[in-house]
C-alpha cells in the first residue's frame, strides 16, 4: 500500500515536471519568434525573463483547464449522489451508484457505502410489506369467520345445536386474534432494545419439569407418552422468557404428534453448556421447512396449521429469545418421521 502511494506520489511529480518543462519551453520559443518579427532590442536576460513569464502564464492556463474539467466531473458526481440520497428520503430505495474511481479514492467508499446502503434499506422494506401482508392475511381470515357466523346467527329458524356450534367458532376465532396480537407485541417487545431482560440463577431441570406438568392437560388427551431424562443443570437467565421457549417447543410437540405417539424431553450439561432435545414422533417436516421453521408466520402446512389455531410466530420468538441468551436452535427431522428440535444455552455469560 504504501509503495504503491508512493508511485502516485512519484508519477504525478514527474508529470508537473513534464508540464512545467513543457509550458516554459513554449514560452521560450514564442519569445524567441516573437523577438525578429518585431525587432525588439532587448537583452539576453530580459528575454529570458519574459520568456518565465510567459511560461507560468501557460503552466497557469494548463493547470486552470485541467481543474476546471476534474471540478466539472466531480460536480457530476456529486449532483448523482444527491439525486440518489433524494431518491433514498422519498422511499426510492432501488438506487445503484457506479463511478470508474480509484479503489481507493476517498469518493469511491462513499459511493459503495450509499449503495449498500440502499441494498439494506430495500431489504428491511420488503420485509416491512411482507409483514404487513402476513399480519393482514392472519387477521382477515379470523374476522370473516367472524363475521360470517355471527351474521348465520340472525337466522331465526337455527336449532340451538347449530347457535352453539357457531358461537363456539366465534370464540376460538376472537381467540386466535388475540393470541396473534399477544404473539405480534410480544415479538416486538423482543426486538426493542427496552424490553426487560432479568438475569438471574435457576435450575434449568426444574422449569422444564413445570412446564411438561403445566401441559399435562393437553398430552393425557391424546394418550402421549412422554420420556424424561432431566439432568440437574443451573443456567443464568430469564426465568420467564425461558419458560416461554419450554411451553412453545413443548406445546407444538403435542400439537402435531398423533394420539398415542412419544414425545422424549432430554436435559443434558455438556461442558459449559445446557442442551435440551425435545424429540416426538409426530407428522415431521420436508428439508425446505426446516429451513424456514424459525421465520414469522411461516408454515409448514398452513391448511393443518390453520385448524389448530397457529399463527407463525411462536418459533420466531422462540429463537429470539434463545439469541437473547446467546444460545442456539436447530430442528432435524423428515416428513412422517417426527421431529427433534436441539437448544444449545450457555450455562453462564
Amino acid at each position: 500500500m504504501k509503495v504503491k502511494k508512493f508511485l502516485q506520489h512519484l508519477f504525478g511529480f514527474l508529470m508537473f515536471l513534464v508540464l512545467m518543462s513543457v509550458s516554459f519551453s513554449v514560452g521560450y520559443f514564442i519569445i524567441n519568434d516573437i523577438y525578429p518579427v518585431f525587432h525588439f532590442q532587448m537583452s539576453d536576460y530580459i528575454r529570458h525573463l519574459l520568456a518565465v513569464i510567459l511560461g507560468f502564464f501557460i503552466l497557469g492556463g494548463i493547470s486552470f483547464t485541467i481543474s476546471l474539467f476534474t471540478r466539472t466531473k466531480q460536480r457530476t458526481h456529486f449532483q448523482e449522489v444527491i439525486d440518489a440520497l433524494r431518491k433514498i428520503a422519498k422511499g426510492d430505495f432501488n438506487v445503484h451508484l457506479e463511478f470508474k474511481t480509484n479503489r481507493e479514492h476517498p469518493f469511491t467508499k462513499i459511493i459503495d457505502n450509499i449503495n449498500h446502503m440502499a441494498v439494506k434499506l430495500k431489504q428491511m422494506e420488503d420485509m416491512r410489506q411482507e409483514f404487513i401482508s402476513n399480519v393482514s392475511h392472519e387477521i382477515q381470515s379470523p374476522l370473516t369467520s367472524i363475521s360470517g357466523f355471527a351474521r348465520a346467527l340472525q337466522y331465526e329458524e337455527l336449532t340451538q345445536e347449530e347457535r352453539t356450534h357457531y358461537l363456539q367458532i366465534i370464540e376460538t376465532e376472537s381467540k386466535r386474534l388475540s393470541k396473534l396480537s399477544d404473539n405480534l407485541l410480544k415479538l416486538t417487545s423482543l426486538e426493542s432494545t427496552n424490553h426487560p431482560f432479568e438475569q438471574k440463577e435457576f435450575p434449568l431441570d426444574k422449569q422444564i419439569r413445570t412446564i411438561i406438568l403445566a401441559c399435562e392437560p393437553q398430552w393425557a388427551e391424546k394418550d402421549l407418552e412422554l420420556d424424561i431424562s432431566l439432568d440437574k443443570v443451573t443456567i443464568v437467565g430469564d426465568d420467564d422468557l425461558m419458560s416461554q421457549v419450554w411451553m412453545n417447543l413443548i406445546h407444538n410437540s403435542i400439537k402435531f404428534t398423533p394420539p398415542s405417539g412419544t414425545i422424549h424431553v432430554q436435559l443434558q450439561q455438556v461442558d459449559d453448556k445446557a442442551i435440551v432435545k425435545i424429540v416426538d414422533t409426530g407428522i415431521g417436516m420436508s428439508k425446505e421447512d426446516q429451513i424456514h421453521i424459525f421465520e414469522r408466520f411461516y408454515k409448514a402446512d398452513k391448511a393443518r396449521e390453520r385448524s389448530k389455531g397457529g399463527s407463525g410466530l411462536g418459533l420466531s420468538i422462540v429463537k429470539k429469545i434463545i439469541e437473547m441468551h446467546h444460545g442456539t436452535i436447530f430442528v432435524e427431522s423428515e416428513e412422517g418421521n417426527g421431529a427433534v428440535f436441539t437448544v444449545i444455552i450457555p450455562l453462564g455469560w
